[in-house]
């Protein structure tokens, strides 16, 4: 996908900001070179243990990003002051970025671009914050040493955060925008997208930004020698945090093996499944639903049909939204039924066995799985199509579909184009 002008707006903020700190640096010479050398190699170490990083994870190299923040808001090393400003601190982070990719790209597997662009400009944000007031003496005036100057520090951090989440939000948002329905370019909601990156920050975020306080306070306490022991417990985090999120894929990968066995088996049409799922996760996100609960409706989304396998004849193009709804319902109780047997959440069970209820009796993941699997079935039918499909959903808005969760999936639609199915 070619990127987008706020994409490369902020590839080039983060090119010639990168720039301006090397030039500079370069002119002035390096302030206090050795804990620049020392902050440099902690930033270099920790791009590297980004191999590995599994795919989508939020932030692959958690040490670097807490170095180079800690680096940002340095100012004593073992009780004497620093004199680096914001623009070395930026030149840094970018020639341990540099140096980093080096062997990173020979594997194939370095940062993009965005990701590096985005660490530039956060950590130039933080800079910019600290490095003034601390070389101008007002940060000691106002603050002191003790908890105050603790508490300030949290709070830019906090800030760095946000303006992290704002700038990861903008490139989400440009990424996934997908062509509108005339051949257009039609912008994903920027406000579901936003909602996940803050509460992302609840996660490693946190573990970052609290890293590069205490990396700061260490130093600033006990020189230099603090950051090898300060940077264990951040490794032994990430490692933890890799070791989940294997097993979570390698759980997910196992669902949508099992959702696929209504497909071998002939019940429903090649696709349908995960069509579904990406369609509802789509729909969920757009009505502002949590990470956990979107996790849990695309599960019940990729198994919603799993009941069919109890049929004996099969339904014509497993199409269950043309059935009577007492058939619907007993196909969802058999298909929930099924899916406790497998040892997956409860919550995925419940979604699945309501998704054939009347709306206002179902939870909204329900609601969402039920107009999501209609749409999809209906769409597929040629005498309906996409167009004609949202026409029948909204008139069993009544009864059967809630009219918010109707024109959700009609905005998705809209952005990603009106599209007929793909065929089996």
């Amino acid at each position: 996908m070619t990127p987008g002008p706020v994409t490369l707006g902020l590839r080039g903020a983060a090119l010639v900001l990168a720039a301006a700190g090397l030039g500079h640096t370069l002119w002035r010479g390096v302030h206090d070179p050795g804990h620049a050398l020392a902050f440099g190699a902690l930033i270099t170490l920790g791009e590297l243990t980004r191999w590995g990083a599994l795919p989508g994870e939020r932030e692959p190299a958690p040490l670097g990003a807490a170095g180079a923040l800690a680096y940002a808001l340095l100012g004593r090393s073992g009780g004497q002051p620093t004199s680096h400003g914001a623009l070395q601190v930026v030149a840094v982070l970018a020639a341990a970025q540099l140096v980093a990719s080096v062997p990173q790209l020979a594997r194939g597997d370095g940062p993009g671009a965005d990701r590096v662009a985005r660490r530039l400009l956060t950590v130039a944000f933080a800079a910019v914050c600290f490095q003034p007031l601390y070389n101008a003496g007002r940060s000691e005036r106002w603050f002191g040493d003790g908890p105050y100057y603790a508490a300030f520090l949290l709070l830019l951090l906090g800030l760095t955060a946000l303006c992290d989440a704002v700038l990861a939000a903008f490139l989400q948002r440009a990424r996934t925008r997908p062509p509108g329905p005339r051949g257009g370019q039609a912008p994903a909601p920027y406000g579901p997208l936003l909602r996940d990156e803050l509460r992302a920050l609840t996660g490693i975020g946190s573990a970052v930004c609290a890293t590069g306080a205490v990396m700061a306070l260490g130093v600033a306490a006990a020189g230099l020698w603090a950051l090898p022991v300060l940077c264990v417990p951040l490794l032994l985090t990430q490692l933890s945090y890799r070791r989940f999120a294997a097993v979570r894929t390698t759980y997910r990968q196992t669902i949508a093996s099992l959702a696929r066995s209504t497909e071998i088996a002939g019940y429903t049409p090649h696709g349908h499944a995960r069509r579904v799922a990406e369609l509802c996760t789509a729909v969920g996100r757009e009505m502002g639903l949590s990470g956990p609960e979107l996790t849990v409706l695309e599960y019940a989304a990729l198994m919603h049909d799993i009941g069919q396998l109890s049929l004996v004849d099969p339904v014509p193009d497993g199409a269950t939204a043309l059935l009577p709804a007492a058939e619907q319902r007993r196909i969802a109780l058999l298909g929930g039924a099924v899916v406790r047997q497998t040892g997956v959440d409860a919550k995925v069970a419940v979604v699945v066995e309501r998704q054939a209820d009347p709306y206002r009796e179902q939870p909204l993941s329900a609601r969402i799985v039920r107009a999501v699997n209609a749409y999809d079935d209906l769409s597929g039918e040629r005498l309906s199509g996409p167009l004609g499909a949202l026409e029948q959903l909204r008139l069993g808005t009544g009864h059967d579909y809630q009219p918010q969760v109707v024109e959700s999936l009609a905005r998705v639609l809209a952005r990603g184009g009106l599209t007929p199915v793909p065929p089996g």
